[in-house]
């Protein structure tokens, strides 16, 4: 195994315990806006929704999804999602939409077009009626299907569980081994 590919290895297998380090901690679904500090701001680990799973483990590598966002969407407000009849951005917010943290993936060009699911990769879901959904895969599977189990908070506060396949895909990302540099 060649020194990048254990780098990358190292820093997903992190990305995967610092996520599972939240069960336990967040133990409800709350959607509603609060005022957040910036940069680094977040809501109280009790509480939060499927994108907070993800936030507060990039966080645990210093890797602030809530000013990386931020400072994108000011320079191409035009280039994320205007679903919310915003005019600008929202520093408490905009890090935590789904279509938003996909479109900065996509922009960074972390993209998977394989269906090769990965510790630390991460995922988002189509739900239907208009809800989308965002996990990281684990490194434990299923028992019989050897699928990856998933670390998200999709209602019950942060879990992990069997719903890779569940709902239908429509993201598939990887981080590069170097994200925390800018």
């Amino acid at each position: 195994m060649g020194m990048a590919f254990q780098t990358w290895a190292f820093q997903n297998h992190k990305l995967v315990t610092d996520a599972r380090s939240q069960i336990w901690k967040t133990l409800y679904y709350d959607p509603s806006y609060t005022q957040l500090k910036y940069p680094m701001g977040d809501v109280p680990i009790i509480k939060g929704v499927c994108t907070d799973v993800v936030i507060r483990a990039l966080r645990h590598q210093n890797i602030d999804l809530q000013q990386r966002i931020h400072e994108d969407m000011k320079a191409n407000f035009k280039k994320y999602p205007q679903k919310w009849g915003l005019k600008g951005t929202d520093k408490n917010i905009d890090h935590r939409r789904v279509p938003n943290i996909m479109t900065y993936f996509q922009r960074q060009g972390y993209q998977v077009k394989d269906q090769k699911y990965l510790a630390g990769d991460i995922v988002t879901w189509d739900l239907g009626k208009g809800l989308v959904h965002i996990g990281i895969i684990s490194d434990k599977t299923t028992m019989f299907s050897s699928t990856p189990l998933v670390i998200h908070n999709i209602g019950y506060g942060t879990r992990e569980n069997d719903i890779l396949f569940e709902y239908k895909i429509i993201g598939h990302y990887r981080l590069p081994k170097n994200l925390n540099e800018p």
